[in-house]
């Protein structure tokens, strides 16, 4: 009986699957293309900047900080130096490259920091981006 009950459950799922497949195909095919973008969305990143800055700020001084601190730069060579010393080469190495990508993200991070300093004076100079619509 269990396996007629499990039977019927997955042919009912399947054909409902079915059915909601083909007629997702039927409404994409008669709905026009998206259009794209308007703008450049300078209105909606201005009004972001200061959310970003804080995040890329968080982001930085997490990867600076000691070995103490979860996500940092100096916690993860720690973990890879007791791999070493405790032989675990398989350990070491994957660890040795999530450091290496760590250690890439600040100065991406920074990069960053410049950027959105140069969009924040362009934001203040076009009120907000408001005015290059």
């Amino acid at each position: 009986m269990d396996i007629r009950r499990r039977r019927r459950t997955l042919l009912a799922g399947l054909a409902t699957a079915a059915l909601l497949a083909g007629g997702t195909g039927a409404a994409a095919a008669d709905s026009s293309p998206a259009a794209g973008p308007a703008g450049d969305g300078a209105k909606a990143l201005c009004k972001r900047v200061p959310k970003i800055d804080r995040r890329i700020d968080r982001a930085l001084k997490r990867l600076d900080a000691g070995a103490g601190t979860r996500g940092s730069v100096a916690r993860l060579e720690r973990r890879v130096d007791n791999a070493k010393k405790a032989g675990h080469t398989e350990i070491a190495t994957f660890l040795q490259d999530r450091l290496k990508t760590r250690k890439a993200m600040v100065p991406t991070l920074k990069q960053r920091q410049e950027d959105l300093a140069e969009v924040r004076t362009w934001c203040k100079n076009n009120d907000g981006g408001k005015a290059a619509s």
